[in-house]
């Protein structure tokens, strides 16, 4: 279940240090990919740096990030067990998300990282990860709609939601590719608590040293976003720009335009593209990437889709689907930590993606089974383009599949 809300977690965190600096991260898209270009930039700057994002990709732990490298479980499990106990002791019933806000935060304290990249949940004003004390920049990224039921009904409501990780003279970085009404709000709402916003810039030496045709339109602009708040949160006098570029060119962000190996799964020689793409705006720019690199040449693409109920699933897939493109449903797991998340039934997918032009010869249910799904869709593609979309979730699933496959070899092999 979601709670939004400060209290809990503010007791969870009270005897819990803070004196590491942050940049805190909200938006609807994009800001996964922003912390992880302001860790990568800090790292490389000299600096001890944590990153804290949700969801998880495979393990719990893996949210929490030390110097680019996921936290050990070992030390992710004592500092949950402190939380915990505090829970259990104070009476508190705080969330899943409020238990794993506070775990990271524990373990940023117990690791003396100096400069923690915080990723907003949900929303922004009543999300856990609003606690943090020493914000040095905040960052919102693009914001489209998402999750309207806890976050209103426009996009003025949801941008004013998001904004609510301001404060009073922490400059605020923003995406200058946000239309004129929501540069409006964030900008009045500045006033209000007397911050500055600043916009995203494209122009600086940095950016200059990186090739354009190596990021896609959505990817520039939140390097950008990431390169504008790094610049203002770094404060050492030695300029590390030389550094930059080779951590950001050496960046892996998993699940976003992700290339991938399948053939321990389904015997296909050729890659698939992965990504976590899961509401119309994210969308929109997959189907741009798809239709630019992988239709040209090729007669259809091949889908497997999941999604988390309460998507607008028809919306979703008409930036993705052209006629003679091929669909596999299926559905996710149960997502660890977080019981509240609930998968989309396949007919359901299946549905939009007919009223989508699909025809019913060309699409399959998979139900729960992610390896049939994975196997059909290698099986119709004919070393064509595969593409698997539709949520954050179905990417942890398929990485964690193929991270066991891969351990099942090696144990076999005694390796």
């Amino acid at each position: 279940m979601i709670e939004l809300g400060l209290a809990r977690v503010s007791r969870l965190l009270q005897q819990t240090p803070q004196p590491w600096r942050a940049i805190h991260v909200a938006g609807t898209n994009g800001k996964g990919s922003i912390c992880a270009y302001l860790s990568a930039m800090l790292h490389a700057s000299g600096v001890r740096c944590g990153r804290y994002n949700s969801p998880h990709l495979i393990d719990r732990w893996d949210c929490i990030a030390i110097d680019e490298q996921p936290v050990q479980e070992s030390i992710f499990r004592k500092a949950e067990e402190v939380i915990m106990k505090r829970n259990q002791a104070k009476e508190i019933r705080a969330s899943e998300f409020e238990l794993l806000t506070a775990t990271a935060f524990e373990v940023f304290a117990q690791e003396k990282v100096e400069m923690g990249v915080i990723e907003v949940g949900l929303g922004g004003r009543l999300d856990a990860t609003n606690v943090v004390r020493n914000k040095a920049v905040t960052v919102i990224s693009k914001i489209g709609l998402d999750h309207q039921s806890f976050l209103g009904n426009t996009i003025e409501e949801i941008a004013r939601e998001k904004a609510g990780i301001m404060q009073p003279g922490v400059p605020c970085v923003v995406d200058k590719s946000n239309s004129p009404a929501i540069q409006k709000v964030i900008e009045d709402y500045a006033n209000e608590i007397g911050t500055d916003v600043i916009l995203s810039s494209t122009e600086s030496s940095f950016l200059d040293e990186l090739s354009l045709e190596n990021f896609e339109p959505h990817q520039w602009e939140n390097l950008a976003c990431a390169y504008t708040a790094f610049h203002l949160a770094y404060v050492n006098l030695e300029s590390p720009l030389h550094r930059l570029a080779p951590a950001i060119q050496g960046l892996n962000w998993p699940g976003r335009l992700q290339t991938l190996d399948i053939r321990s799964v389904t015997g296909r020689g050729e890659l698939v593209l992965l990504d976590g793409a899961h509401n119309v705006q994210s969308a929109e720019a997959l189907g741009a990437y798809v239709n630019s690199r992988l239709r040209k040449g090729a007669n259809k693409v091949t889908w497997v889709l999941a999604a988390s109920q309460g998507k607008d699933m028809v919306e979703i897939l008409k930036p993705l689907l052209q006629q003679g493109d091929c669909v596999a449903a299926i559905e996710f797991g149960p997502v660890d930590g977080m019981p509240w998340i609930q998968a989309m039934p396949t007919t359901e997918i299946l549905a939009a993606a007919s009223s989508c032009g699909i025809d019913p010869a060309y699409v399959h249910d998979a139900s729960l089974n992610l390896s049939d799904a994975l196997r059909w869709g290698a099986t119709v593609a004919q070393g064509g383009p595969l593409v698997i979309a539709g949520s954050l979730y179905l990417v942890s699933d398929v990485l964690r599949l193929l991270r066991n496959v891969q351990d099942s070899k090696n144990a076999i092999l005694g390796i």
